[in-house]
């Protein structure tokens, strides 16, 4: 909670006028007991209707100040506490954009995305919690214990005699329920893995009739959330009638021992009366204490959470200086070996082979060859083990991030849409490129027929995940914001699977024409797609089984072989 408390140092002027209107307002409410009592000891009692009018008004005023330094407390504190949020919002998500994968593998997107909104939500709530009750509470309990004290010393020993009672039942309560504020985050966690899951993945629950058996995992990561979170409660619902039977018997007592004081004349009827407004100050005090004491633990637990990604050290560090331009459109593997972290093998091992200007690349290989975790080390989203990657003749670690992949243009093997305007997504390749710019590369990418049937061509809106357009369109898409980029190198990982064997020929052929500076590097499952490539890379179990031409390979090589076999006729293969 300190570290991120350190944020408020921005609001310090804000944090000043909370002190200083909780502080008046604090005031106010110790002062209106006295007036209180005199008006009742030296008006009432005597008939002085206009010393009650004259102390009355005076009272009012006193109330009116109160009122109005509680709502401009309230004002600044929010001030304060919303813009730390928004503050700390802004540093976790600046933090998340220099992870590499393996942190988001580690720490979860759904862990992430509870640490960015409930966490930081309950880190507010506290802070302004805190701004009021800070000044407000330690100034209530010493000083209705120093008034109380001036009315009656003798009367301030029932007070006494209730303190140790009320700190040991708070403690209690405390330490009974502090530590499953962890497993409500926790829970929480768990909750919101299974429903972004479901809402994801609702086209495979569907498809597989998954629906009933989704229900009962939601069902019981709910029922799990909300077991702890009555657990919690239950406890901490003997934190308030605790507190109000003790302030009870204390005014009570008060009452009763003061009736003796006043019946004795060693008390003022009006100071009694004060005195129990006095105790009933100091015991909402300790509530207010109480409920920041039930409060900061679970904050804690959140800000805990919050530092853990603060001070993540991305595994990726993004020192380099270099410029990726010795030798533009070259890729090159250097023995390059790759295991994924707490991986029992590598994932790729000893991966040579070289990529130049207008050579197309091709790799090909069976299921967990390593194929796509090939390609995502070319943009850096993992760093290799070891050997090294080139892109442009400079190592990849060599080069800042930014100017690398500004070299590369990445077409994923999951295609990926915004929402917005056709135009706003491929232009997400090129954030100033012209409409002749996006309509050229929707042309090479074969998205032209589609948009132009759309009654609103480029203008036309793509909902959240690309919902309203089919698999196909949505790789032509993927492709067109790679191609308005025009990159030095071309990526693509497995893009053309969701494409008619016609509109991949026309693509690919396209592809051509326009690539013809560039190096162009195409994963893939089909033989068809890759078998005009000017270099086949075979992969086997994360090794090269093979590099050459279609030809070459098929002559010489048994895994490419096998691959051919599986797939085409002996016709085709003539």
């Amino acid at each position: 909670m300190i570290k991120l408390l350190k944020n408020l140092k921005v609001y310090k002027w804000s944090v000043l006028a909370v002190l200083v209107l909780v502080f008046a307002q604090s005031m106010s409410d110790l002062y209106l007991p006295t007036l209180m009592a005199d008006i009742i000891d030296k008006g009432v009692v005597v008939g002085d209707t206009g010393y009650i009018w004259k102390i009355g008004a005076v009272m009012l005023g006193i109330t009116a100040l109160g009122a109005t330094a509680a709502i401009a407390a309230s004002y600044y504190s929010s001030k304060a506490a919303m813009g730390l949020g928004r503050d700390i919002r802004r540093k976790v998500f600046n933090q998340v954009e220099r992870f590499s994968l393996q942190e988001f593998d580690q720490v979860g997107t759904a862990s992430l995305i509870t640490r960015t909104t409930n966490d930081i939500t309950q880190v507010q709530q506290v802070v302004i919690m805190m701004l009021r009750m800070v000044v407000s509470a330690p100034i209530m309990f010493i000083g209705g214990l120093i008034m109380a004290v001036s009315k009656d010393a003798k009367l301030s020993l029932v007070i006494v005699a209730a303190m140790p009672v009320l700190v040991v039942s708070i403690l209690l309560i405390l330490w009974k329920g502090v530590p499953l504020f962890g497993q409500v985050q926790k829970r929480l966690d768990r909750l919101n893995l299974v429903l972004r899951e479901n809402l994801t993945g609702i086209r495979v629950i569907r498809a597989f009739n998954r629906e009933k058996e989704e229900k009962v995992r939601l069902t019981q990561a709910n029922a799990d959330l909300t077991d702890v979170s009555i657990k919690v409660n239950k406890i901490m619902a003997f934190l308030m009638p605790t507190m109000m039977l003790v302030m009870n018997l204390t005014v009570v007592g008060v009452i009763w021992f003061g009736g003796i004081r006043i019946n004795n004349g060693g008390m003022q009827i009006g100071d009694l009366m004060a005195f129990i407004q006095y105790v009933m100050q100091i015991m909402f005090a300790l509530v207010m204490a109480s409920v920041m004491f039930v409060m900061i633990p679970r904050a804690a637990v959140s800000a805990k959470r919050i530092n853990e990604v603060l001070e993540m050290t991305p595994t990726m560090v993004d020192e380099g200086t270099a410029s990726a331009d010795r030798e533009p459109g070259t890729l090159v593997f250097d023995h390059v070996t790759f295991s994924y972290p707490g991986a029992e093998a590598p994932v790729l091992s000893d991966i040579s082979f070289k990529a130049r200007p207008g050579e197309i690349t091709a790799v090909i290989g069976g299921t967990g060859a390593g194929k796509s975790t090939l390609v995502n080390l070319i943009p850096r989203f993992y760093d290799v083990t070891s050997g090294s990657i080139q892109v442009n003749g400079v190592d990849s670690r060599d080069v800042p991030q930014e100017e690398l992949r500004s070299k590369i243009g990445f077409v994923p093997q999951k295609a990926l849409l915004f929402t917005g305007s056709i135009a706003d997504n491929i232009r997400f390749g090129k954030q100033d490129a012209s409409l002749e710019e996006i309509e050229h590369a929707a042309r090479v990418a074969q998205a032209i027929d589609f948009i132009e049937r759309m009654p609103e061509r480029y203008d036309s809106v793509i909902e959240q995940g690309g919902s309203n357009v089919s698999g196909g369109q949505k790789q032509r898409l993927s492709i067109a914001r790679a191609l308005v980029r025009k990159p030095d190198l071309y990526v693509f990982d497995d893009s053309f699977s969701a494409l008619d064997f016609k509109t991949d020929a026309t693509l690919r052929k396209a592809l051509k024409e326009e690539t013809r500076q560039a190096t162009v590097l195409i994963v893939a499952q089909r033989v068809s797609t890759v078998m005009d490539a000017d270099q086949i890379i075979v992969l086997e179990e994360g090794r090269v089984a093979g590099i050459g031409t279609h030809d070459e390979l098929y002559a010489t090589n048994d895994v490419y072989q096998e691959i051919v076999k599986s797939q085409l006729s002996e016709e085709e293969i003539a």
